[in-house]
């Protein structure tokens, strides 16, 4: 650990907050965890012309992780999706299968809207 109080330098510009390192050649960067770990589970329609999505988000998972999970999820459901931005999405209302899959793999959930 170099200098904790460094946040900003214009020799090397944004610095990454664990390592230390310009962002750049940041180190821990494919370590990070993309969500906060509160995992909410949620039906969206908006801006799908009518049709469910089920969307599940704060997995404190990396991107390759996520994709692995996002892959076993869309098996398991027997339908297609994606992983995008940090959250999972899988086609349909899966919501209470998705949960119990989730808890079987070790994360606390719980639905997130009506």
């Amino acid at each position: 650990m170099k200098n904790r109080n460094l946040v900003y330098s214009t020799d090397q510009g944004r610095l990454c907050s664990r390592c230390e390192s310009p962002i750049s050649d940041c180190q821990c960067k494919n370590e990070a965890a993309v969500g906060d770990g509160n995992v909410r589970i949620a039906l969206e329609t908006k801006g799908r012309k009518g049709k469910g999505v089920t969307v599940i988000t704060g997995l404190p998972l990396t991107e390759e992780k996520l994709k692995v999970l996002g892959k076993k999820l869309k098996a398991q459901c027997g339908t297609g999706g994606a992983v995008k931005d940090g959250h999972i999405e899988i086609q349909g209302d899966n919501r209470p299968k998705i949960k119990e899959l989730l808890e079987k793999e070790g994360f606390s959930c719980k639905f997130k809207g009506g």
